[in-house]
């Protein structure tokens, strides 16, 4: 017998008629647990797409406050927030879509020190990476392998966008595809490039719909594919990775056993170019 109130059968009806998901699926989601770092131009859409489609328990974090640049992209923050700590406007956003989804925040930056404290928090079942700096990616790819979660890793830049779901033991992880970081200044940062407005809403989304579609299990999710989007010539690729038996973190000899703080921070240009 259904759990789901009449609100709730109501609000969630577009998805109850979904073969694929239900009454049942729609309790799986409003069961779901979905951590999201970064409440930038990918955590954003993300994050309200997920509280939209009743995910239970969504956890954001954030140590940056609301800038007026942000607004031109980052659709979690209104104009009224400029200056206030993203992970407030972030989770009022959240509640006044939704009532039913609890929200988590962690006002700080994700390290070596507390990452894999964040994710145990709630026992997360999916992990969103929204950041936009090769730092923090390599962190939380490494985070995630480390305590064997499902996240989906994506990168945003002026008219280009890449995105990658990693489930452990499924397929290759983010250090697959890209082993190490760049030199120093080799990449632009997104303040320096610039990024279309929309592209966050494109790839943010994705990476919302892995998250739906691992907590159902339907579908194919994006592991051992990068899928890559440009928006001037309006193409997707989808290129088959495979797992590297060497990688230095997931492969069958890792040399990378801890975490580790990096330095360089850059946007994630690298693999979009090649796009």
């Amino acid at each position: 017998m259904s759990s789901l109130t009449n609100e709730q059968l109501e609000r969630y009806s577009r998805h109850i008629i979904l073969q694929q998901v239900g009454g049942k699926g729609q309790e799986k989601i409003l069961a779901g647990k979905v951590l999201i770092i970064g409440t930038g131009g990918l955590g954003s859409p993300a994050a309200m797409y997920l509280a939209a489609a009743g995910v239970g328990t969504i956890g954001l974090v954030d140590f940056d406050v609301v800038d007026l640049s942000n607004l031109q992209r980052q659709i979690l923050h209104q104009t009224k927030d400029v200056g206030r700590p993203k992970i407030q406007s972030g989770e009022e956003s959240i509640h006044a879509m939704n009532p039913d989804v609890t929200v988590h925040t962690y006002n700080e930056m994700v390290t070596a020190a507390n990452i894999r404290d964040i994710i145990r928090d709630q026992d997360y079942d999916f992990i969103i990476d929204g950041t936009d700096n090769f730092p923090a990616k390599f962190l939380i790819n490494d985070a995630c392998v480390f305590e064997q979660k499902a996240f989906s890793h994506a990168g945003i830049i002026r008219f280009q966008g890449q995105l990658m779901t990693y489930v452990p033991g499924k397929g290759p992880c983010y250090r697959c595809v890209f082993p190490t970081m760049p030199p120093k200044d080799a990449v632009p940062t997104c303040r320096q490039a610039g990024v279309l407005g929309v592209m966050g809403g494109v790839i943010g989304t994705l990476q919302a719909t892995e998250a739906l579609k691992y907590i159902l299990g339907v579908g194919d999710l994006l592991t051992g594919y990068l899928l890559t989007y440009d928006a001037l010539t309006m193409t997707f690729r989808k290129v088959k990775i495979p797992r590297n038996p060497h990688c230095a973190v997931c492969g069958d000899h890792p040399t990378i056993t801890e975490l580790v703080d990096y330095e360089q921070p850059a946007c994630d240009l690298r693999a979009a170019r090649k796009g």
